[in-house]
């Protein structure tokens, strides 16, 4: 484009913005620090799911000061069901170094920025566009996808050169106008126009650039390396109850999948092929024997690289034998104190609706 065709261009995409952007709870203020919530929680998130979560988390935490003070658990509480729980304990190592070095304040350079816990090359750009003002493109997978269309660029964007070229691309149509509109544009032609299987080209504001609609190769694009087969793996979750009708639930490492969360407890069915071998775990550890609920349930969760499925199995617990440590007996009322993740939760609502009592 020549640089009359790309002030049409972005006159273009501005005013469909303008009048058919989405109205969203963050895009309503410039607090560096909200934007920030909002843009960790929209990472692998879909936008519905986030709102929510949003306005409740800002609401719990008004301030830097008040994230950053919070105990961990209250704030992984806040974020149960929202998934990939590294997000929250990042977004509070961050919030607490931006606090300590920056006067609670987020710095307006991308240098400083990329220095806090949390804050990388996308969220940098995204936070310096949208409150900041600053011409700086966020390049995401909805950016790719709907220049890669209507330039008709063929390289992998999967590969870190390819990302860098579509950040030139970028930067040459975003210095000639509103940084944050921009930005927030793309990032919603992909999600309601331009999306990845499904097109709707002639409701598009620049299709009249568009290349890949010249050619009718739309869907062909973005061009991406095959992805990587999910793994599989089998677990039983043991719903283990003491003399009381408490639960035994323990806490997930520090580290590692769902760190720090808490759940029922575990067993892999992989790694216990045999009956026998199954037996004389869960009596070992446990100290008692299990067996199919009376009323069977087993479902699958999936995460972004591997596959949980689960088969529900019940058994009586002895408040005799002692707990191991990160494991406690609780109330199916008590479930509330303690942040669960989206697979456990399926399993305390199972309980609730079939366990009336403690029998």
């Amino acid at each position: 484009m020549d640089a009359q065709q790309i002030k049409q261009f972005n006159h273009d995409l501005l005013d469909w913005f303008h009048t058919k952007g989405r109205q969203l709870p963050w895009r309503e203020t410039n607090n560096p620090y909200y934007i920030w919530i909002s843009e960790v929680m929209l990472q692998q998130t879909q936008v519905n799911t986030v709102i929510p979560y949003y306005n409740h988390f800002i609401s719990r935490f008004p301030t830097p000061e008040a994230l950053a003070n919070a105990p961990e658990q209250e704030v992984l509480k806040c974020w149960e069901g929202l998934g990939y729980y590294s997000r929250a304990r990042n977004l509070q190592h961050g919030v607490r170094e931006m606090v300590e070095n920056y006067d609670g304040r987020l710095p307006d350079n991308k240098g400083d920025l990329l220095s806090i816990t949390g804050i990388g090359p996308y969220t940098a750009a995204a936070l310096l566009s949208f409150a900041y003002d600053e011409p700086e493109p966020a390049i995401d997978g909805n950016l790719m996808r709907v220049l890669s269309r209507v330039f008709l660029i063929d390289d992998d964007i999967s590969k870190q050169k390819t990302r860098k070229k579509f950040e030139n691309l970028a930067s040459d149509l975003i210095a000639r106008t509103e940084p944050g509109a921009f930005n927030q544009a793309l990032m919603d032609l992909g999600a309601m126009t331009c999306r990845p299987k499904k097109t709707d080209c002639l409701q598009c504001p620049v299709h009249a650039y568009c290349l890949a609609y010249d050619e009718g190769v739309q869907l062909e694009y973005p061009v991406k390396s095959g992805k990587v087969k999910l793994r599989s793996l089998n677990y039983a979750v043991l719903l283990i109850q003491d003399e009381q009708g408490r639960y035994l639930i323990e806490q997930r490492p520090e580290k590692g999948l769902l760190a720090g969360l808490w759940q029922f407890p575990m067993m892999s069915l992989d790694e216990y092929e045999e009956q026998s071998q199954r037996a004389d775990y869960v009596r070992d550890r446990y100290g008692c024997a299990v067996a199919p609920v009376r009323k069977p349930f087993s479902y699958t969760h999936r995460f972004s690289h591997l596959i949980w499925r689960l088969t529900l199995l019940e058994g009586r617990g002895t408040t005799k034998k002692p707990l191991k440590t990160r494991q406690c007996w609780t109330a199916k009322d008590e479930f509330e104190r303690y942040p669960f993740p989206v697979s456990h939760q399926k399993i305390i609502e199972w309980i609730k609706n079939n366990r009336q009592d403690h029998t």
